[in-house]
């Protein structure tokens, strides 16, 4: 089927529906879908759902794509231009839609971050997405649809590098063992780069000790709490484990994001909180620090706290898998992936 008999296709299945649902909170799946796992030889469907890009990003894409022995098929709008969103919010949407309903396309690998994905979340078709299960990576912006996607259908999606990323041995072999391996346990502990960082940014911090274990849910803060109050924010995360981080913020903006977050979730009635690594979040002087913000924040909350763990806007990051079973565990610095995020 080529593209143009593909998007006549798209144009005959209900829509509306998937609109008429967007006005509500999603009502908790029934059922947890996993993707197929990945292979070499597979085609990722490359796209840019939120800002835009240059050709030698897309270029690195590519690239990086082929060294994982993946094939790459381009998004038609993946290169465009609208400001600082790539492409219209229709020609977004388009992408998205082609990605998971072409049968050639293994999985959806978005090319970068940056900002767009909130203002198209009423216009996906979330049911053409639960009908054609792939695997969904990205993280930054991509949150916003993580969450979406993930609420709406069920399908495990996976809070993971872009395209783009700078695939270090640490980043590759996590992606790989999740993405293509579908190994438990697999015990997922901090970068030996990170570790040694001198920034105080990058130094784990056990804020309450312990161990959790529930399903992971999460994703960068900002965008966390920017669909607090809409259809698509977080909901339903009693007995999970929240991961979040951000990047980039002063402290006196982290601290308001912590506060709509805790009054927006129960943070409570959490199994655990696991927060990444703040990167270029310095305080200025006489401020205080994003670690004194997490401690005043969330250490009354009786549930195991810890800061620093490798994911976030760095180059070693591990990658998540929402909605599976995983343990965290503060003591060791930790957390253990307990079942398989993919299937055969």
């Amino acid at each position: 089927m080529n593209r143009r008999d593909l998007l006549k296709g798209l144009a005959a299945i209900p829509f509306v529906s998937g609109v008429a649902n967007a006005r509500t909170p999603a009502p908790p799946f029934a059922k947890l879908i996993k993707p197929r796992r990945l292979k070499a030889g597979d085609t990722v469907a490359l796209i840019s759902p939120a800002s835009g890009l240059s050709q030698d990003q897309i270029n690195k894409a590519v690239d990086n794509m082929t060294s994982l022995g993946l094939k790459s098929e381009i998004g038609k709008y993946a290169a465009a231009t609208n400001g600082f969103l790539a492409g219209t919010d229709a020609q977004r949407v388009e992408d998205i839609h082609w990605a998971f309903s072409d049968k050639s396309i293994d999985a959806v690998w978005c090319l970068r971050g940056g900002y767009g994905l909130s203002r198209i979340l009423p216009q996906i078709n979330y049911s053409l997405i639960k009908a054609n299960p792939k695997a969904l990576i990205g993280y930054s912006d991509i949150t916003a649809l993580h969450l979406a996607v993930h609420q709406r259908t069920g399908l495990v999606t996976f809070h993971g590098p872009v395209a783009t990323s700078t695939l270090s041995d640490y980043t590759k072999t996590h992606a790989v063992k999740t993405l293509f391996d579908g190994a438990v346990p697999d015990k997922i502990e901090i970068s030996a780069d990170n570790a040694a960082n001198a920034s105080l940014l990058y130094k784990t911090q056990v804020i309450t000790p312990g161990k959790a274990r529930g399903a992971l849910i999460g994703g960068n803060l900002s965008l966390i709490t920017a669909l607090a109050g809409t259809p698509y924010a977080l909901q339903n995360v009693k007995g999970k484990i929240l991961f979040t981080e951000d990047v980039g913020e002063k402290p006196y903006r982290i601290d308001r994001m912590f506060v709509q977050l805790k009054q927006s979730v129960d943070l409570r009635s959490l199994a655990g909180l696991a927060l990444g690594i703040f990167s270029d979040c310095e305080a200025p002087e006489g401020s205080q620090t994003v670690l004194d913000l997490v401690k005043d924040q969330f250490g009354s909350l009786g549930i195991p706290v810890i800061y620093g763990l490798s994911f976030g806007h760095i180059r070693d990051q591990f990658t998540l898998p929402l909605g599976i079973q995983a343990e965290m565990d503060t003591a060791s610095a930790t957390v253990t992936i307990l079942s398989s995020g993919v299937v055969e």
